[in-house]
């Protein structure tokens, strides 16, 4: 029996159907599906490697690998690509040289990869969790204001990096800015969905023409060619005392997912797909964890590759087999790699302007769709006080362990909004002196 069944005769889709996870088109169709995939995942998932300075073609096969592993634990029932996360970029430049600059010695990829792979197996263990208690703990202890903060304050942390690479060439830094906005407003459907990767490619095309582009690395590479694997610094007390920098990585990697299951499943107009919402969190984390393991960058599920379900209503994981296996097949090219890694700081810088600030938005576009109230005292400071704590970059060292902005940021979100909500309850009850119930509006009522 086939792994997937036909969906009508292979070549058609009715009006108002879609193709449904464990159905197919016919190859031809599924490959040109798969291809789409590819190349919306693409710019997203090789910008990660680029800004963090992990080897590209590691990062390509396990984000390959982490697809492909995917689906294996979600029965192929989940259509989802693994990419890069970007939520791992600002722990990661933490343990650079600083100013936002690539990792470049041993000991600082060591000490990342350790927060890498320890963040994937605490998300294999949520994921085990979730399988036996369901996911309402998670909405309790990241409602909209909160989740939607800590993904927003990620991006506004990584503001400076931006601009370290902007201020190398700011002339291709507006080329390849400007493009990216071009491309997301000019167009509609699968262009404007990948208006990111289409940003990079007329910047970098720009930088040849201006001569910007050192190809030195890209003639001495190899066409084919095994990528480059490092090993996590398990010995490093530094890279120990570092993993709190990772801990909200977490659970920004939950909400993606949980996010990306609920928007397969209303997409589909099948709810039973929620029930692989635990499986969906075990699979990123071991993909993740694996990834780690062997010097790649951590995996997510990619909205990006959504937008292209959504305009082709194709949603067959078939599809996404072979969007995994092309990226496992690009991994083994050295010469890829090395033509990614010639792109030049200023184009760089001009697409990060974009990424980050769409990081921030991403967190601002869950309090819309949620409808955050932010007439509520308790609400303003939960976001207010994270905010600030980001874009100013707070530390906090407590003997070997090192608490980063990120960090930080994430505590203060979850202490004023629990902390609040609890003391608003608590004067609604009159539990202070029996004196009168304080208005909502005022102490910020009970929790959404």
């Amino acid at each position: 029996m086939p792994i997937w069944t036909l969906h009508g005769d292979g070549r058609r889709i009715a009006a108002g159907a879609v193709v449904k996870p464990h159905e197919r088109l016919a190859w031809g169709g599924t490959i040109a599906i798969g291809a789409q995939h590819v190349v919306a995942m693409f710019g997203a998932t090789f910008l990660v490697p680029i800004i963090t300075g992990f080897p590209v073609s590691t990062t390509l096969l396990f984000s390959g690998l982490g697809t492909l592993l995917f689906l294996l634990l979600t029965r192929n029932r989940l259509p989802s690509y693994l990419g890069s996360s970007f939520a791992f970029l600002a722990p990661i430049l933490a343990l650079g040289p600083g100013g936002g600059k690539p990792l470049n010695t041993p000991e600082q990829y060591g000490q990342a990869l350790l927060g890498v792979f320890a963040a994937g197996v605490l998300l294999a263990g949520v994921g085990f969790l979730v399988q036996a208690t369901g996911t309402r703990w998670i909405e309790r202890l990241m409602p909209p204001v909160v989740s939607g903060a800590i993904v927003a304050l990620i991006g506004l942390n990584l503001a400076p990096a931006a601009w370290n690479n902007f201020s190398k060439d700011a002339l291709l830094g507006t080329i390849t800015l400007v493009a990216c906005i071009l491309f997301a407003v000019l167009f509609r459907g699968f262009l404007g969905r990948v208006s990111i990767f289409l940003g990079v490619v007329v910047g970098y095309v720009a930088a040849i023409i201006l001569n910007r582009v050192d190809f030195s690395g890209v003639e001495a590479a190899a066409w084919v060619g095994l990528p480059q694997f490092h090993f996590p610094a398990f010995g490093d007390p530094v890279a120990w005392g570092a993993l709190p920098m990772f801990l909200p990585v977490v659970l920004v990697l939950i909400a993606e997912n949980v996010g990306h299951v609920r928007g397969v499943a209303t997409m589909t107009g099948d709810p039973g797909i929620n029930r692989h919402t635990g499986r969906a969190l075990v699979a990123d984390g071991l993909a993740t964890a694996v990834a780690g393991g062997f010097g790649g960058s951590g995996t997510t599920t990619y909205g990006e590759n959504i937008g292209v379900m959504a305009a082709t209503r194709v949603y067959s994981t078939a599809a996404y087999w072979v969007a995994g296996i092309v990226a496992v097949l690009l991994a083994f090219s050295p010469k890829v790699g090395a033509v990614i890694f010639a792109m030049p700081p200023g184009v760089l810088g001009g697409v990060t302007t974009a990424l980050y600030g769409l990081i921030g938005v991403i967190g601002i576009k869950i309090w819309v769709d949620n409808q955050v109230d932010f007439s509520r005292p308790v609400n303003q400071y939960t976001v207010a006080v994270a905010f600030i704590i980001a874009i100013a970059g707070f530390t906090m060292n407590l003997g070997a362990l090192t608490f980063g902005a990120i960090v930080l940021g994430t505590f203060a979100a979850l202490a004023i909004y629990h902390g609040g909500n609890a003391i608003a309850r608590w004067r609604k009850t009159g539990a202070d002196d029996g004196g009168p119930i304080v208005p909502i509006g005022q102490l910020g009522g009970d929790p959404q």
